[in-house]
Order: C-alpha cells, then sequence, then structure tokens
C-alpha cells in the first residue's frame, strides 16, 4: 500500500461525542487531516462539495438524510467520491447495502483503533475494506449472490401495505435500526416493532434477515 501525505477526512456522525473522538484519533497522526465534521446526511453533502475531502467517514444511521441516502445524492455527482462507512451492525445485508450506495469499506464502531486507521488508508488508495471476513473473493461472490436474487426475484405485492409501512421498509432498507427509525419517524421503537410485524407477516416473510434483504432490494427497485 502506497503512502499518502496529509489524507483529508470528513466525519460525518450524529452523536458529538463519538465524532470529536473519532477527530481527535485522527488528528493525532501526522498523515491524517480530520477537516471537518457532519451530524446529518445533508449536512455531510454540502460540506462535501465545500471542501472536497479525500475520504468520507460516514455513519449509515443518520437524521435527515442516513448515511447510505447522502453518499447515493454524491455519487450522482462525484462517482470518485471515496466513503468508509461506521455503524453498530456489520453483517452481509450492511456489507451489500454499503457496496451498492457506493462505499468502498464498512468499519464496525467496536474495532480498535488501529484496524480504523487501516481501513482509511485501504480506502484512501481506492482498495476496499470491509474487515477480515469480507476479502475480495467473498465480496464478489456477495454482490454476484445478492444481484441474483434482485434480478430473478419478483417483489411482492406491496399494494396492502399503509404509507407507514413503506416508510418503515424503507428505512430498513437504509441499515437503520429500530430505536433510530422511531426517532427517524418520531414513534415509539414498539410501533416501529409492530409495523416490522406486519410487513413480516404482510409479505410472507420468516425473518428479520429475509426482511432486512427483501428491504435492500425494494430500495433497489426505487432506483431502477
Amino acid at each position: 500500500m502506497n503512502n499518502i501525505e496529509n489524507i483529508k477526512i470528513l466525519v460525518a456522525d450524529d452523536h458529538k461525542l463519538f465524532r470529536s473522538g473519532i477527530m481527535k484519533i485522527l488528528n493525532g497522526y501526522d498523515h491524517f487531516s480530520a477537516i471537518a465534521e457532519a451530524e446529518n446526511g445533508e449536512e455531510l453533502i454540502n460540506k462535501y462539495f465545500e471542501l472536497m475531502p479525500d475520504v468520507l467517514l460516514v455513519d449509515i444511521s443518520m437524521p435527515v438524510l442516513s448515511g447510505i441516502e447522502a453518499i447515493k445524492k454524491i455519487k450522482k455527482t462525484d462517482a470518485t467520491v471515496k466513503v468508509l462507512f461506521l455503524s453498530m451492525y456489520d453483517s452481509e445485508e450492511y456489507v451489500y447495502s454499503c457496496l451498492i450506495a457506493g462505499g468502498s469499506g464498512l468499519i464496525n464502531k467496536n474495532s480498535m483503533e488501529e484496524e480504523l486507521i487501516f481501513a482509511i488508508q485501504k480506502v484512501s488508495n481506492n482498495e476496499k475494506y470491509f474487515g477480515k471476513d469480507y476479502p475480495e473473493d467473498k465480496l464478489k461472490e456477495l454482490l454476484n449472490r445478492y444481484k441474483s436474487i434482485h434480478q430473478k426475484s419478483n417483489i411482492a405485492d406491496i399494494s396492502e401495505l399503509t404509507k407507514r409501512e413503506i416508510e418503515v421498509l424503507n428505512l430498513i432498507g437504509e441499515g437503520l435500526t429500530s430505536l433510530e427509525i422511531a426517532d427517524k419517524l418520531m414513534i415509539s421503537v414498539r410501533t416501529v416493532e409492530s409495523h416490522r410485524a406486519h410487513l413480516i407477516h404482510k409479505l410472507d416473510i420468516k425473518s428479520l434477515p429475509e426482511l432486512i434483504k427483501f428491504a435492500i432490494e425494494y430500495n433497489l427497485k426505487g432506483d431502477d
């Protein structure tokens, strides 16, 4: 991996203490400069085009616009943007969601500092980093498997879903948790979980992981 001097980084996360901690860590390295921060997806978009950092470190779940939504919008104007997503979750559904949004990596928020630094360097060098469990060959296999599902599956009839259930479905597909969906829609977590149960029943889906996969596919259909 090449040594890149002074990698300019924009940190986007809606938790100020976490955001500040990450920026402090990054600015402790000679070759990193955490030049700005954003607390929501809309602010992220504005600051990206104002400052043009080398790497974006982006929380998947943020208010106003999620990290996934924000990056999709940026990608429409600047396909070269380099993004490392942050999340408390790193299952294959989230890896796939980050990949199709245009992300070059995903790192768990519980990761060690050394892994974060390594991941940023990889992304800045136009490489991918989704953790040791996702080498390049596994990423390709994951993409092919999900794309195959997307191409062959007929998305179930959603005519029976309410407007709020469709909103919840979209947010699940963006990687938001029940708590984050509740905050965004200004409803209780219990109500979100009720909507989620209705979705599983109405769509004849057997489990939460299947619902997440369906939600990602549904969002993809909306992007076609």
